[in-house]
């Protein structure tokens, strides 16, 4: 049996800074079951699109919010296991391998461990925590496999979410099939840890889950998020 394509769905706005790099990561490691990787751009006013394409990414463009460009990258893309990075995050050098093993033993949909790029003692913490099960272990960040049938079967992300989509999506996905969580690491920017401070994202980051456990409003999360950090490069700005 011939081993399953992987789509690699990169979700962006305004990411000059790092766009050509993971496109060209991506490719150079992808090996023979890459099958594209979708840039799904929402009205970038920087070099983004440019930059993606030259690097070889297919582009797609949507409206804006994270869960509609991922939604919309997936309706297009053939392959069937889809992929979905953050422009931010680089994955392991061997993605695919551990992709496809995972699905081979029956994981239909599951997630890299995450390590946050930094030496500070706390943030070690952090990345060690995501080893996990827990929901408030996840996050975007540490990517997310899923096979294109599963993902059409919980009818993709909610386009009501313009924050935590993520969360809300592994929240269905869990209630259907197990999570599995990868024993490798993907690296994740610090940026917004840099930008605030470390106390400070994670006291936002512990509000707007418990906000979402209980069932608060999108404008209510957001307006907490923009009350306690510097929202610049935070998932809501995407919406």
């Amino acid at each position: 049996m011939l081993a399953p394509k992987i789509s690699v769905i990169i979700p962006t706005l305004n990411e000059a800074t790092n766009i050509a790099a993971l496109v060209t990561y991506l490719h150079e490691n992808g090996g023979n079951a890459l099958l594209e990787i979708i840039v799904v751009d929402a009205k970038s006013d920087d070099d983004t699109v440019e930059l993606a394409q030259q690097s070889g990414a297919t582009i797609v463009k949507a409206e804006r919010g994270r869960a509609i460009q991922m939604n919309t990258a997936a309706a297009f893309a053939s392959g069937e296991i889809l992929y979905f990075v953050h422009a931010d995050t680089t994955p392991p050098p061997n993605f695919v391998t551990q992709i496809l093993a995972a699905h081979a033993q029956n994981h239909a949909a599951g997630c890299f461990r995450a390590n946050l790029k930094s030496n500070h003692f706390l943030l070690k913490i952090n990345s060690f925590c995501t080893r996990f099960p827990f929901m408030w272990c996840r996050g975007g960040d540490q990517t997310l496999f899923i096979t294109k049938q599963l993902f059409d079967e919980l009818n993709g992300f909610d386009e009501q979410y313009r924050i935590m989509e993520e969360y809300d999506f592994i929240r269905r996905l869990k209630a259907k099939t197990c999570f599995y969580i990868l024993k490798d690491n993907v690296i994740v920017s610090t940026r917004k840890y840099e930008e605030n401070g470390y106390f400070r994202v994670q006291v936002a980051n512990l509000l707007v889950f418990n906000m979402f456990r209980l069932g608060f409003s999108q404008e209510s999360m957001i307006k907490t998020y923009k009350k306690i950090l510097n929202t610049n490069g935070l998932s809501w700005k995407h919406s």
